[in-house]
């Protein structure tokens, strides 16, 4: 599913110049789940927005379901992130104005779904759930896990190919931690492909795969052996 050959990132502010990744060469599979780890600054999330297609690297080659990345123009990888990628970040980015049921039903809107099939999908999701008699409250009425429950179901509505995940345990207690990766491992476990960025080793537990970032380079990879 995706395919990476010596990306690279450097940024420049004023005299200085950080380099965030160093020539990154891996492979994710089809229904993998990976972990990045590594320290703060190491280049975790700078790979993460540009598996996403939110960021270019400045040197190497992406390939995501055999199309070549780099080569795109900015409109066709907004098309091809729209239909296959989802987004969970640390922060639940909900939009504070709109209900549960409004939230997870807002990427299909963007899509052009039709208002039936929006109604059955998201519903169907909610009561997957276990978040239906939340449906039409607000963001600040839930709890945090309750708010990455909903950011989990919004960023799946569209059953993407690939869940990109940044830190998604990072502002919640161990028990809600715990919820969204059981949450996180079922998903995975009825295909949908993962990549988890965290510096939690538990989180990384749940993963296939863990990856080791050190100073922008991949010092490390092995496999998840409890699995």
């Amino acid at each position: 599913m995706i395919v990476t050959k010596g990306l690279t990132k450097v940024f420049e502010a004023e005299d200085v110049e950080t380099v965030a990744l160093k020539s990154i060469s891996f492979e994710v599979e089809k229904g993998d789940f990976v972990a990045v780890m590594g320290p703060s600054g190491c280049g975790k999330t700078t790979l993460l927005n540009i598996l996403g297609m939110i960021d270019d690297a400045d040197e190497g080659r992406y390939f995501f379901l055999e199309q070549d990345v780099s080569r795109l123009s900015g409109k066709e990888k907004t098309n091809l992130r729209k239909r296959n990628i989802g987004f969970v970040f640390q922060n639940f980015n909900l939009i504070d104005d709109l209900t549960v049921w409004e939230n997870i039903e807002l990427p299909l809107v963007y899509l052009g779904w039709k208002k039936q099939a929006r109604k059955q999908r998201v519903n169907d999701l909610i009561e997957q759930m276990q978040i239906s008699h939340r449906k039409n409250l607000f963001p600040v009425q839930l709890s945090g896990g309750q708010q990455q429950r909903v950011a989990v179901a919004r960023a799946i509505v569209a059953k993407p190919a690939l869940l990109l995940a940044d830190e998604p345990t990072g502002n919640l207690d161990s028990m809600h931690g715990e919820e969204v990766m059981n949450l996180l491992n079922d998903l995975n476990k009825n295909g949908t492909t993962i990549v988890m960025v965290t510096h939690s080793h538990r989180d990384a537990s749940f993963s296939r795969r863990i990856v080791h970032l050190f100073d922008g380079q991949i010092i490390n990879e092995n496999i998840n052996k409890l699995l």
